[in-house]
């Protein structure tokens, strides 16, 4: 900051403090170099310009929190700069904490009150750094002629210098440099890791979110295929055992080449996929969303900044990078993962963006594949097409004006192309108002569909989610850079909105459960899906095809 001219001479020209410093050393070249001990000012205490780098050195993030650490630390230069709302954080730890808690983060509960700690530090170091600054305002005065002071001088620190020589005051003009470089890198330290803790800290939660962990049920999908199962002589098979009878799906193969939770899809089943996609898409687009095909490949700081770490919470692997070449790493290039949903690229489409109000809302439908790394642990609830590695979902995404309602509008409106679209493959559903424990970092509220699988009778019911749909308020703007113009030329953020059309393989999986026919060994091709199956009705033995 350039100092004060107060109390200098008119006909003085302005010099820096540290264009003072040169040139006093060009002029007194046979002063012997100061080590970093001389360097050290003894009226401020090396302690209190290092005391918090010491401790932010030391600290080691627990195992539950490393992932939050990796991210916000390999995050190149070249990312968005994230621009998060540290003051409110501030001023509301407790809800804040409190949300960590609810949200089952609680190993980041602690991480408000910590960074109100670390702003108590950085208040003190700029306090420290002001006591510095005056002092070296006057030394600059003292340097530029003789009886140099300002009427605003302490008394007590002219006192001290006017018996002082000119080497003595670029003596101590030299500590008092060194001190606030000293200063600045404590500050910027104490602000780095106030910003680790922000970014790892979940987005706050909608009063529409039930706390706790049951959900709530808001509406049903569809008559029950199965009202009454004692009554019933109806005989169901999972998707794996009619997938095997129809020869329409091969694990073992899949995991020969590619291990287990991959799966190839073959004849019928591979043309219900590209069927499922245009349907959904068709629903979409019909719908006025804008269709757009992503990359799958994403910088993994894009995709943290979108909410998903390269660790969850409990330190499971949640997404895939692409390894690096050493070469690469050293030269801090950014690591590349494969993403885990479209909703991925299509934040990161509009980073480091101005949106325009007028524009708004955009509404994107894109197809992708998408690749999960916990497909969860190997057992009956997670067999076959419910829970694997990479799949091809269609997916709905929207910037959306910084308003609650008319945010809402937008997610009621993915809401209920979902209920279109799974209603029309005759599928028993269940919309789901999603608990606490259940959120994302990103999300504020979140909505699933359920459908029901005969073969998860035995575990909640037959129910199995299929669809999701979440508003992430500004979570992911802010630490995208995505920022609004309004109407009035002000810059906010605006708020961002998610759902999934269509997941391909679990849609997929109940179509075949719930279209079984025991005694004619066939699958019922739902109607809406004919027109992308040549017409076909039923899908049967190969051998008895109609």
């Amino acid at each position: 900051m350039r100092p004060s001219l107060s109390g200098v001479a008119a006909s003085k020209p302005f010099t820096c403090l540290p264009c003072l410093l040169r040139t006093s050393t060009r002029n007194s070249f046979q002063r012997p170099v100061l080590t970093y001990t001389e360097r050290t000012t003894p009226r401020l205490s090396t302690a209190q310009f290092s005391h918090c780098a010491r401790q932010l050195h030391a600290q080691e993030a627990p195992d539950q929190t490393a992932a939050f650490n990796t991210a916000a630390s390999l995050r190149p230069t070249t990312a968005p700069k994230p621009l998060l709302d540290i003051k409110h954080i501030r001023l509301n730890p407790d809800l804040y904490s409190q949300n960590c808690i609810d949200r089952n983060y609680k190993s980041l509960a602690e991480y408000p009150h910590k960074i109100n700690a670390l702003f108590a530090e950085w208040q003190a170091q700029q306090k420290a750094g002001r006591a510095l600054r005056e002092r070296g305002n006057i030394l600059r005065r003292r340097l530029a002629g003789p009886g140099g002071t300002s009427r605003d001088d302490p008394r007590e620190i002219i006192d001290e210098f006017g018996d002082m020589s000119r080497e003595e005051i670029l003596e101590e003009a030299r500590k008092v440099k060194a001190g606030l470089a000293g200063i600045e890198e404590t500050e910027g330290k104490l602000q780095a890791e106030m910003e680790r803790l922000a970014l790892a800290i979940p987005n706050l939660t909608s009063d529409e979110t039930p706390r706790g962990t049951e959900p709530e049920v808001m509406s049903y999908i569809n008559n029950h295929p199965e009202p009454e199962p004692a009554l019933s002589d109806r005989v169901w098979r999972s998707h794996v055992h009619v997938g095997a009878e129809l020869g329409l799906l091969d694990f073992a193969g899949a995991a020969s080449s590619s291990g287990w939770g991959w799966y190839y899809l073959l004849d019928e089943a591979a043309d219900l996929e590209q069927a499922l996609i245009s349907y959904a898409l068709a629903t979409a687009t019909r719908a006025g969303w804008r269709q757009v095909s992503p990359p799958s490949v994403v910088y993994g700081h894009i995709a943290a900044a979108c909410g998903f770490q390269p660790r969850d919470a409990n330190g499971e692997t949640q997404i895939y990078a692409i390894a690096q070449s050493r070469e690469d790493a050293a030269r801090g290039k950014p690591e590349l993962v494969l993403a885990g949903t479209a909703e991925i690229p299509l934040a990161g489409m509009k980073a480091d963006t101005v949106l325009d109000e007028a524009d708004l809302p955009l509404k994107r439908v894109a197809v992708s594949r998408c690749y999960r790394a916990e497909a969860g642990a190997r057992g009956s609830e997670t067999k076959g097409l419910y829970r694997v590695h990479e799949f091809t979902k269609v997916e709905m995404f929207s910037w959306t004006l910084p308003d609650q309602v008319e945010t809402e509008e937008i997610f009621d409106e993915m809401i209920d192309l979902q209920t279109e679209i799974l209603g029309g493959l005759g599928l028993h559903c269940r919309v789901l108002e999603m608990p606490t424990a259940d959120l994302g970092a990103s999300a504020t509220r979140k909505c699933d569909i359920e459908a029901f699988f005969p073969s998860r009778r035995e575990r909640n019911d037959g129910w199995g989610e299929v669809t999701s749909a979440s508003i992430c308020t500004d979570y992911q703007t802010r630490r995208l850079a995505t920022r609004l113009k309004t109407k009035e030329g002000k810059l906010v953020y605006p708020w961002t909105v998610n759902g999934t059309a269509l997941a391909v393989p679990r849609v997929l999986a109940a179509i075949l459960e719930n279209g079984w026919n025991e005694s004619e060994k066939s699958v019922l091709i739902p109607e809406v899906l004919r027109p992308w199956m040549d017409g076909r009705e039923k899908i049967g033995p190969r051998h008895r095809m109609n």
